[in-house]
């Protein structure tokens, strides 16, 4: 990058960050903390402080819940049309300010200018998508079996909900939540990540300036996770919490909305596998296992986890992923010639790296990469690992980094094992020719998603989501908006017998 270059794009990150509100959100309003305190958010190619935002306390997450309360019976009467039309506005907004939604994402996540790229025009989507939902919840009319009354079933916003959103996407998480709940009536408090915030903070000022009333949504970024959600999930006011993040966390949060029997809809983690059998185009599989693997730098919940290739071709498919994996540019996400960014912060590339290191001391051999990258910043070595071992560390734990493991399997039973030995459901990917050995697949592995001779299946039209410990229920698609939604039952005797 030239000097003028170099200048120029320092310039252009000022100004997008001095344009990025600060405050929390609540009742339509930009404000300080309640006590005043504020916390950094970091890039993570440097380390170096980007923003000082709001520190988000229990009473900022109470005023926000009072304002989403408060703004429930109006939202909910607010005509289909009108919600629908907010959305697209919304839509159009973000997508004209495509350039600044990428770069803030980079700056503050640190994946690569054309990833960020990515992930704004898959989070605009679902606001497009659901713009078309909204006025498409349709109840029905019938008699009953003995004709002696009359069913009719509407849809009803579940009233105000607590939206938790992940700092893996920063954009696409926040929308895919924010907008079902904008197309069924819902009022929300949203708590973005701290790791990642400034995103869903542009985001809302976006959404106000779209014309979503005050109170409909509100943002609390906080240091004290629990500390500020705590008490909304026990509030009887509110009617429903989304969560995007850890199983741990997620089990904690559904234990803790029993107490109130909230809906709840939980989007967990992963340990997908990646299977590539003896028929497969090992061409096209390596380019779907760098994209299932290197999106986000392997920081998602969808990235290939485990490697398993039948045995006649495994050498092959890891001498090649090895060659992709070894060739790819590593830096700050802003330099164009970047292709993998730091992890999100020194614990994570820590935690990376002692997968790496316990699965190399039991034998595993790293013939890409292996090590973290000296120097500032975050990163890590995109790392292929041969001769893993079933049941090491790395195949149980979500690894969240740019390492793949690759195990063999003899034949199609042993792939099918292997791949369910995990308490894990979210995605899994599978590489073959044969078309009907693909569908025994989508029936026999144990997961909500799969990509069958494909790296990357999310888009706003599918339904996302998992089952065993990846979580319970649906985003995106037209199940998306019936999390956000309760059917009501009216009876009434049949007029025709009156």
């Amino acid at each position: 990058m030239t000097v003028t270059a170099a200048t120029e794009l320092n310039e252009r990150e000022s100004a997008l960050l001095a344009s990025v509100p600060t405050g929390l959100l609540i009742n339509g309003q930009w404000r300080g903390a309640a006590s005043g305190a504020t916390f950094s958010v970091e890039d993570p190619s440097t380390g170096k402080a980007l923003l000082d935002i709001a520190d988000a306390a229990a009473e900022d997450g109470a005023a926000a819940l009072d304002a989403a309360v408060a703004a429930q019976d109006g939202w909910a009467a607010t005509a289909p049309r009108e919600r629908a039309e907010i959305l697209r506005r919304a839509y159009d907004l973000v997508m004209a300010r495509a350039d600044d939604f990428a770069l803030l994402m980079t700056l503050e996540m640190g994946k690569p200018l054309a990833e960020s790229m990515g992930e704004v025009k898959y989070g605009a989507e679902f606001l497009r998508w659901f713009s078309e939902e909204a006025v498409r919840s349709f109840g029905r009319y019938s008699g009953n079996p003995e004709g002696t009354q009359q069913i009719l079933v509407q849809k009803k916003p579940v009233g105000p909900c607590l939206l938790i959103t992940p700092w893996n996407f920063p954009l696409a998480m926040a929308t895919r939540k924010i907008a079902p709940a904008i197309a069924a009536g819902c009022t929300m408090v949203l708590k973005p990540a701290n790791l990642t915030p400034l995103t869903s903070l542009l985001f809302a000022q976006v959404l106000i300036e779209a014309g979503l009333p005050a109170g409909v949504l509100n943002v609390v970024s906080t240091t004290d996770a629990g500390g500020v959600t705590g008490p909304l999930v026990k509030d009887t006011r509110l009617r429903k919490l989304s969560f995007t993040g850890s199983t741990p966390v997620g089990k904690r949060l559904l234990a803790d909305a029993s107490a109130n029997v909230l809906r709840t809809s939980m989007e967990l983690g992963g340990n997908a596998p990646f299977l590539v059998f003896e028929d497969a185009d090992l061409d096209a599989a390596v380019e779907g296992a760098m994209a299932a693997k290197l999106r986000n730098m392997g920081e998602a919940c969808t990235a290939a986890n485990r490697f398993l290739v039948h045995e006649s071709v495994a050498d092959e498919f890891a001498t090649k992923f090895a060659a992709k994996m070894t060739g790819m540019t590593i830096g700050r996400g802003t330099d164009p010639a970047t292709k993998v960014g730091p992890l999100v912060d020194a614990k994570s590339r820590d935690k990376v790296h002692s997968l790496v290191t316990d699965a190399l001391a039991d034998g595993a051999t790293a013939i890409a990469g292996g090590a973290p990258v000296d120097g500032p910043g975050y990163f890590y070595q995109p790392t292929v690992l041969q001769g893993v071992e079933p049941g090491a560390r790395i195949l149980t734990e979500e690894i969240f980094g740019p390492v793949a493991p690759i195990v063999t399997f003899k034949n199609e039973d042993e792939a099918v094992a292997l791949a369910n030995d995990t308490e894990y459901g979210l995605v899994a990917y599978v590489f073959t020719r044969d078309h009907n050995r693909g569908l025994r697949m989508a029936n026999r592995i144990e997961t909500g998603m799969m990509g069958l001779n494909a790296g990357v299946i999310s888009n706003a039209a599918a339904p996302f989501g998992g089952v065993k410990q990846s979580g319970l229920g649906r985003e995106g698609s037209v199940e998306g908006i019936e999390e956000y939604l309760y059917t009501q039952y009216i009876g009434f005797p049949n007029p025709n017998t009156m």
